[in-house]
């Protein structure tokens, strides 16, 4: 009887390599460590290959290879691999020789990029310092002593630098269709007051969200808001945004019409309605939320007035505080209409900066609240910056542009000029 195939599913174990260890982890290990091997090799011919030319008075060349730099081990998100990087001789006279920098190792390169990057990572996503060891540990193994808990207190002194550069960046030539606005309470352990962050995000004319301001204020008043709207304007915003949305805050609206006198505004209607319904009897409230939606909800903005009248008509001899809530917004609580129906979802409510706020306040509360104002500035500003790597575009991005150049629109269609 013949000998039956061995299964090709299953691998000899490595000479050195416990059967009860991770086989997987041992085969991902080598497999990055013979890619790492090839591309080293692969830079070094290229860089040799560009310098064939450079011959001496014989015809020798004087930038050739001479053997290897000695071995080091590079800590990666599959553990410590070894690497060995060719030696390049460069014989010419001192003045004329380059010297070879590897970019993918770096001298004195000990872990890789994404390595650096775990500690503020695990710190941003709720790992507390006293945990960091452990946790360190639980995702590269022992060979993760050099990522050390210590180190978030050197990092957060760099992203205090790194806030304050980003602070003073220049806005020259940006152009927002639209921005959002917030502002958010922090406790302070070191303080009595609370701190309120007030934060602008906008949407570039190519549709990519980002962060434009972020700075403390006294409460949300005017004074705070104008302070960090004149200063992104100081900076280089000259272009007004074509529309601007926030919740009922008075004193971004005034400090708003001031600095960007031709910037719409959008009351957020997910407040609006949290305000409107608070001042009805809870029995009511599931019938009036589905009141309110039928206005928001509305194909046209005749179609919307309608229902808002009937909303208005309803609650006003019983509730008029509900119904007077609702009616002194009504112009600036129907602005989107008048912008392509494709961004509507984007711009009637300030949820593409709440949903964003909602990771921050919870990492900030992990934190047991930072100790000073310019320690929570900083905390928002770097949870704001992870946030934002998985921000996306806007829908129908391609029609940014339009907007930033003024293009009319009426119930969410491009007027046709007659």
């Amino acid at each position: 009887m013949s000998k039956a195939n061995p299964d090709p599913l299953v691998f000899p174990v490595p000479a050195g390599v416990s059967p009860a260890a991770d086989l997987l982890t041992h085969i991902l290990r080598e497999g990055a460590q013979k890619m790492l091997a090839s591309a080293v090799e692969a830079e070094v011919a290229e860089y040799l290959a560009l310098r064939t030319h450079v011959v001496d008075d014989r015809g020798h060349r004087q930038v050739v290879r001479n053997g290897h730099l000695p071995t080091r081990e590079i800590l990666t998100g599959v553990g410590p691999i070894e690497v060995t990087q060719p030696r390049v001789h460069d014989r010419r006279e001192p003045d004329q020789r380059e010297k070879f920098t590897s970019k993918l190792l770096p001298p004195y390169l000990r872990k890789a990029r994404n390595m650096e990057e775990l500690i503020p990572w695990l710190y941003l996503k709720g790992i507390s310092t006293g945990d960091m060891s452990e946790a360190l540990q639980t995702l590269v193994g022992p060979a993760a002593a050099g990522l050390s808990a210590s180190t978030v207190s050197r990092l957060k002194e760099s992203w205090e630098q790194e806030f304050t550069a980003w602070n003073k960046r220049s806005l020259e030539g940006k152009k927002y269709g639209y921005v959002w606005a917030d502002g958010v309470y922090f406790n302070l352990r070191l303080e009595e007051d609370r701190v309120c962050v007030l934060v602008l995000m906008g949407a570039t004319d190519d549709g990519t969200k980002e962060l434009i301001g972020v700075s403390d204020g006294y409460r949300e008043s005017e004074q705070s808001w104008s302070a960090l709207l004149l200063d992104v304007k100081n900076r280089g915003l000259a272009i007004d945004p074509k529309v601007a949305t926030g919740d009922g805050s008075l004193g971004f609206w005034a400090a708003l019409r001031k600095v960007f006198p031709k910037t719409s505004e959008q009351r957020c209607w997910v407040h609006k309605s949290a305000n409107v319904l608070d001042k009805l009897p809870k029995r009511l409230q599931a019938q009036a939320k589905d009141k309110l939606h039928q206005i928001w909800m509305a194909p046209t903005k005749k179609e919307a007035n309608q229902a808002f009248d009937l909303f208005v008509s309803t609650y006003q001899a019983k509730y008029p505080g509900s119904a007077e809530c609702l009616k002194k917004d009504r112009d600036v609580l129907l602005t989107f209409y008048d912008f392509p129906a494709e961004h509507w979802m984007h711009i009637r409510t300030t949820n593409p900066i709440e949903s964003t706020f909602a990771t921050v306040r919870l990492r900030h509360d992990k934190t047991r609240n930072n100790g000073s104002r310019v320690a929570c500035l900083t905390m928002v500003f770097k949870l704001l910056e992870n946030a934002a790597l998985s921000w996306r575009k806007l829908n129908c991005s391609n029609l940014l542009p339009a907007v930033v150049a003024g293009t009319i629109y009426e119930d969410g269609i491009q007027k046709v000029a007659a």
